[in-house]
């Protein structure tokens, strides 16, 4: 009897035990499973400070290597470059403004001086252009920018082309010559007086019913056409000055017709008389007819 209550109590007590034991157990487990969390949301924060460190604007810097230091000269014999700052002992080279010039050969002849000159230049008075397309002119005058007159005896000149945004008074220096560029988008008949014009240009303005006229423009008289109010104030005092004649080298292109349409031309200067005068035009015709047939 006893010694059967003894087994029963062993078997309690073990039973209690085994219970005990799987509840520290779980306790345990429990217990590491929060701390591994807690150091990984440790970490990640840790992580996350470090990236976004990063990113600060103090902290941008060049990548190692990319720049390299540079050498200061004559800053001491431990730079390497102190002292004679690699110049050496005396000559030309180590005085201060003893450079050689380009082409220096010890005092003898440059190579360049050796050998004639060929060729012809006149850089200093050339006269630059400011191009000027056809096709460009036609989309300012679809965008409304560039008004075209109803009279067709009033003329479009460089003044009209800067108003409407075409060109800017500093870049028009000598003139403005009109080229072909974009010419079969034109379709606007228009009566241009401009420095210079393509053959070409002059062909397509005049297929759409248009007319050029190129006239000679000094830098005074550019000046005068484009600003005319640092010539003339406001209450009416001062005056524009008159307009020079082409120098002779220029002379042959304006008083050409057939491919320049020269304002000095007879055929410009007739034109030009018969819409001041209209009725000169029949006794002209008939001028013209005798001349033919004689």
């Amino acid at each position: 009897m006893f010694s059967s209550l003894c087994r029963q109590f062993t078997s309690a007590c073990s039973i209690h035990t085994t219970s005990q034991l799987s509840a520290l157990s779980v306790v345990a487990s429990s217990s590491s499973i929060g701390r591994c969390f807690q150091s990984s949301l440790a970490s990640s924060k840790k992580n996350n400070d470090e990236f976004v460190a990063v990113l600060k604007l103090n902290m941008l810097q060049d990548n190692p290597g990319a720049v390299k230091k540079k050498r200061r000269i004559g800053r001491g014999i431990g730079s390497s470059k102190g002292k004679t700052a690699g110049r050496g002992h005396k000559g030309q080279k180590a005085r201060s403004g003893g450079s050689i010039s380009l082409g220096f050969e010890g005092g003898q002849t440059r190579f360049f001086k050796l050998l004639p000159k060929r060729g012809f230049s006149n850089k200093r008075h050339k006269t630059d252009m400011m191009p000027i397309n056809l096709g460009t002119i036609q989309d300012y005058i679809d965008m409304g920018r560039l008004v075209v007159p109803d009279n067709s005896n009033v003329a479009l000149t460089m003044k009209d082309l800067l108003d409407a945004g075409l060109c800017t008074a500093s870049s028009v220096k000598h003139g403005i010559k009109l080229l072909a560029k974009g010419k079969e988008r034109l379709r606007t008949p228009i009566h241009l007086e401009i420095s210079r014009a393509s053959e070409e240009a002059i062909e397509a303005v005049e297929a759409v019913g248009g007319e050029i006229t190129t006239v000679h423009y000094n830098r005074l008289a550019v000046r005068a056409l484009l600003k005319p109010q640092k010539f003339v104030a406001d209450d009416g005092t001062g005056r524009l000055p008159k307009f020079a004649r082409p120098p002779p080298k220029w002379q042959p292109y304006y008083t050409n017709w057939d491919r320049n349409r020269g304002y000095l031309s007879v055929q410009a200067q007739m034109r030009k008389l018969l819409k001041e005068r209209p009725e000169l035009e029949s006794d002209f015709t008939k001028a013209l007819e005798e001349h033919k047939n004689a």
